[in-house]
């Protein structure tokens, strides 16, 4: 057991990093933890905490934020439907900006297409009743954490009888681009800050084939500052023992089993398929689909042009998310991408680490 935990009731952040730097200074070599969550990479950067990590201690960001790993050609398919008479996309906030192939959501809604903001799946059900002339499409992107959801306003459309109502699927499971990255030559990862989000609904004991596996240290976390620096020190006390285990640091939201009725909601709404990832390229059972079913409510049933997808010039979104460089390294980080002007994912998504660099580049540079 970690002496860790004991040691966060009486301290704060800065009596954790002195911890965490006697920690790591006992281990044999460095230590690269990567984060996997959007809010995680948020709470980091508006914390500051990379200026507190010790010598030997290398934090990187994953795949943690949905909107950042859908690819172009899901973007190309989205705004192709939005072009379709009689067809409502209806989408988070966040994926209106991300720029497709030749265009993005924003702009064909600036040019008449009827796209919509939605806050919650249950809206795009609300926009199906008040319209039932209209094909209304909701993009269904999202983990685990949000397609619970997602999967239960589907159930209502079907109780209901409210025929006009889609989705266009772009959900993605977390296990497989983990055992993606483990398995890449090009990126290096010791230990994972795991998602504290999705840990809800999956469960801490989910996690145990990164232990069992690979043999590298987890740690669930919640999103304050002292949480982070809890679970770093987690992490580098199993990585200084050379031990590993999946570490709840975050109960008073995790359990060990998670919530079984959301699993189960998900189970009878979709099944596992290859999906393309941004970044990480095509990983095999990665992606989710719509039962067979449920295939009349399968968006891809309408017949629309779509433009071959191509990714932005210069763009280096895709490494950013497996975390081979950080987004200063990108050519375009800070120039011609700008959160008022992205070019990529990364920059666009409220979830996106090169936004949280820009945002609190202050904080972030100085200490890379």
């Amino acid at each position: 057991m970690s002496d860790a935990r004991p040691f966060h009731a009486a301290h704060g952040t800065r009596a954790l990093a002195a911890r965490l730097a006697e920690l790591v200074a006992r281990a044999e070599r460095p230590l690269t933890v990567m984060e996997i969550c959007g809010t995680h990479t948020h709470a980091i950067a508006a914390a500051g905490l990379r200026r507190l990590l010790p010598e030997g201690l290398r934090l990187v960001s994953g795949p943690g934020c949905p909107v950042c790993v859908t690819p172009v050609d899901y973007l190309d398919h989205a705004i192709a439907l939005a072009r379709r008479p009689g067809t409502t996309v209806c989408t988070f906030g966040d994926l209106v900006r991300v720029p497709g192939s030749s265009s993005t959501l924003e702009r064909e809604r600036a040019a008449g297409a009827d796209v919509r903001v939605c806050y919650s799946p249950r809206d795009a059900l609300r926009v199906a009743r008040e319209h039932p002339d209209r094909a209304v499409v909701f993009l269904a992107v999202g983990f685990e954490t949000t397609l619970p959801t997602i999967a239960a306003a589907l159930e209502e459309a079907e109780v209901e009888g409210l025929a006009n109502l889609s989705l266009l699927c772009g959900g993605k499971l977390i296990e497989p681009p983990l055992r993606a990255l483990l398995g890449d030559g090009g990126v290096h990862v010791d230990a994972f800050l795991l998602p504290g989000h999705v840990s809800v609904i999956l469960g801490a004991d989910f996690y145990r084939f990164l232990v069992d596996d690979y043999g590298v240290p987890c740690a669930v976390a919640g999103f304050a500052p002292v949480d982070v620096m809890l679970a770093l020190c987690e992490l580098a006390e199993q990585h200084a023992r050379g031990a590993a285990r999946v570490a709840n640091l975050y109960p008073r939201a995790v359990t060990a089993a998670g919530n079984r009725a959301a699993q189960q909601l998900l189970a009878r709404t979709f099944a596992p398929v290859d999906t393309r990832w941004r970044g990480l390229g095509e990983i095999p059972r990665s992606g989710l689909a719509l039962r067979p079913e449920l295939a009349h409510r399968d968006a891809a049933r309408f017949a629309v042009d779509v433009e071959p997808p191509r990714e932005p010039r210069g763009c280096r979104c895709g490494e950013v998310l497996k975390g081979a460089i950080e987004p200063p390294a990108c050519p375009l980080y800070g120039k011609t991408c700008t959160p008022d002007a992205p070019v990529g994912a990364c920059m666009v998504s409220s979830e996106g680490t090169c936004a949280a660099w820009h945002r609190y580049r202050a904080l972030e540079e100085v200490a890379s």
